[in-house]
């Protein structure tokens, strides 16, 4: 992937590293989280942040392979 050097206010530079580093991820990738999260909110305003933030993880669990067949028996 491409990219594209930007200019992000320092405060928010620096909170996105605070963050990043407790969740184990870098600088740039958090403040691609945030803006992932915030164009989702953006598309869907009537869904609630915890299921968006689920809808990611299931995301992830499905790009993993990790999902299982749900029996509807």
């Amino acid at each position: 992937m491409p990219s594209n050097s930007i200019r992000l206010d320092q405060e928010l530079i620096e909170q996105a590293a605070i963050i990043g580093k407790a969740l184990n991820r870098s600088t740039p990738k958090q403040i691609e989280h945030w803006a992932k999260i915030g164009q989702i909110m953006e598309d869907n305003p009537d869904l609630p942040y915890e299921f968006v933030k689920q809808a990611i993880i299931a995301q992830a669990e499905r790009d993993a392979g990790k999902l299982e067949t749900y029996d509807f028996d």
